[in-house]
């Protein structure tokens, strides 16, 4: 499944250990970054205690927070203090709480603009972090890129059966009308522009769609990602059905 290194995994008992051992591990990560480190996000549930917990001391006393910039793989074009709105969790789970320069938060507009206008100025905002506009595979946009997995296996906003998966050109597109709501979601090059790509995921309702994907059921879009560097998978024990992980 990845263009980069073997795809690793691990399972943890529970979804709190899940975020205990992923929190240290970005800390780690970020850590023996000598330069700025590039954190793209992902929304849902299964994140928000890792993000709460890298908030809060001791690890919020760790993290090197000045040099560490903030991205989001996908957005609902909702305003950003709506509870349905991924930056909303974030910032209440983590962004408020550390003490991060303002320029360093990289937020998906969405207020008073179209899903395509968005989409657009998101996509200027990427290249002109990254300093090109095109993605050189031996420089990653990102350094880590976090995801989670749908239960249909869907990653950020990339749906099954969306035109929005055979995107190849554009780092970031609109999704209209999926689930009700407009989205904005970074496409397969630039989720896979990342030096590390780790999903998240947890519960049982996930354990099919996990099973599925780590198979390369490439009816399942989280299926299709190539990360150029290396993938990990991070899964509680109720998601992850040990056949799922054998090898590793």
């Amino acid at each position: 499944m990845s263009a980069g290194a073997n795809p690793q995994g691990r399972i943890f008992a529970t979804p709190d250990e899940l975020a205990r051992n992923v929190a240290d591990w970005i800390i780690e990560r970020a850590l023996v970054q000598p330069h700025r480190f590039a954190l793209c996000l992902s929304g849902g549930e299964t994140p928000k205690r890792l993000y709460e917990l890298l908030g809060a001391a001791p690890r919020r006393d760790r993290f090197p927070w000045e040099r560490t910039h903030w991205f989001w793989g996908d957005e609902r074009v909702v305003p950003q203090d709506d509870p349905r709105s991924n930056f909303h969790m974030a910032w209440q789970a983590l962004l408020r709480h550390a003490p991060i320069p303002p320029g360093n938060i990289h937020a998906v507009p969405t207020e008073g603009i179209s899903p395509a206008a968005a989409a657009a100025q998101y996509e200027t905002a990427l290249k002109y972090f990254y300093g090109a506009d095109k993605l050189d595979a031996g420089r990653p946009l990102f350094d880590l890129t976090l995801l989670g997995l749908g239960e249909d296996g869907h990653v950020a906003s990339l749906f099954p059966g969306s035109p929005a998966l055979g995107e190849t050109d554009k780092w970031v597109v609109p999704v209209v009308g999926e689930g009700g709501l407009d989205r904005i979601t970074l496409t397969y090059p630039a989720l896979a522009s990342s030096a590390a790509v780790a999903f998240l995921v947890a519960g049982r309702r996930k354990r099919e769609a996990l099973g599925r994907v780590r198979a390369g059921d490439p009816a399942l879009p989280a299926a299709r990602l190539r990360p150029v560097g290396d993938l990990y998978w991070f899964a509680d024990r109720a998601a992850a059905a040990m056949p799922a992980f054998s090898g590793e």
